[in-house]
């Protein structure tokens, strides 16, 4: 949905809202901006007719109860309200432990770059008299990091703006131009994935986003295409992913008595004068690294290089996170 066409919705859900009789199209086409036309002009009369019948079936589809009637016998032409008994929302009470939560939530959306969003929830909350704490989270501090072109994407999803990126795959030395339909950004099994129509290839595709190398482009305007209804995203995801083979191997050195889930993995084990030195399979290293680097001092990467240099990378973004924090 284009911001242009979600300011109008709003101004119109604020309109009716702000009346307990009901409004004809003219008096609306006079009242919300964006409905502005010359009701002589049947062309112009037209267009504001499709535009206005779009809106509302847009607002039945979100939840919004938008009632039609005559305000007295002797109307001829129907009106529009939003039933305020249906709209209002109950009252909200949250537990300590929920309110603790919500604020973890909030802050969690923050470091996501969903920033405007969780701040947004918030204010609405407070203002609906719900009491929210962020820091009565008895120490908890959640890091949570997502690709740089996360904000990107995720915006020309919302916006239905086709998008072009490079993209890296392993076994490509030099990443590819994709021209892409975004339909929605979904987290499966710890990575973030991209999901929408391929331009050049003419098919439904997904993509990590932590292989999009340099910035993602928009091309054209917005409302340039409708993703499909009702699709499961996550579903495409699983598909598209599915079994991975684990072809690499990565030696780790763990400290006696610990890393008990790394040591499920391993498929050959030896004792040494630091520790254990396991040998695990894996596919991805820069999951792998994730997995190591949370253990803490109580393991350490040895080999190969891929898997070293993504656990030094993913230590000195921790370093780095926690700097700006203090």
């Amino acid at each position: 949905m284009s911001r242009t066409r979600t300011e109008r919705l709003v101004n119109l859900v604020i309109c009716l809202l702000s009346t307990r009789r009901f409004l004809t199209a003219a008096q609306i086409a006079a009242t919300v901006p964006g409905y502005e036309h010359d009701p002589e002009d049947p062309r112009d009369h037209e267009a504001f007719q499709r535009k206005f019948e779009r809106d509302k079936a847009e607002l039945r589809d979100l939840g919004v109860p938008l009632e039609t009637g005559t305000a007295s016998v002797f109307d001829q032409e129907p009106g529009y309200r939003i039933a305020h008994r249906e709209y209002a929302l109950p009252a909200i009470r949250l537990e300590p432990d929920e309110a603790a939560a919500v604020g973890i939530a909030a802050r969690l959306w923050q470091h996501a770059g969903l920033a405007a969003a969780a701040s947004s929830g918030l204010a609405k909350l407070r203002a609906a008299g719900v009491e929210v704490d962020p820091q009565a989270t008895l120490g908890v501090e959640p890091v949570v990091t997502v690709d740089p072109a996360f904000g990107p994407l995720t915006s020309a999803a919302r916006d239905r703006r086709a998008v072009s990126f490079s993209y890296r795959v392993p076994e490509v030395d030099d990443p590819a131009t994709r021209r892409l339909e975004p339909w929605g950004v979904v987290c499966w099994q710890g990575r973030w994935y991209v999901v929408g129509h391929d331009r050049d290839r003419d098919a439904t595709r997904c993509f990590r986003l932590s292989r999009i190398v340099g910035a993602v482009k928009v091309l054209g305007r917005p409302g340039a295409f409708a993703p499909p209804e009702n699709e499961d995203l996550i579903n495409h995801v699983a598909k598209w992913s599915g079994p991975v083979p684990h072809n690499g191997r990565a030696t780790v050195t763990v400290r006696p008595g610990r890393a008990a889930g790394l040591r499920r993995w391993a498929v050959e084990s030896q004792p040494g004068p630091d520790g254990d030195t396991l040998t695990i399979p894996y596919s991805d290293a820069e999951r792998l690294a994730a997995t190591i680097v949370g253990y803490g001092p109580d393991v350490r990467a040895e080999g190969p290089p891929e898997v070293r240099e993504a656990v030094i990378q993913l230590l000195k973004e921790v370093v780095a996170r926690h700097e700006v924090a203090a």
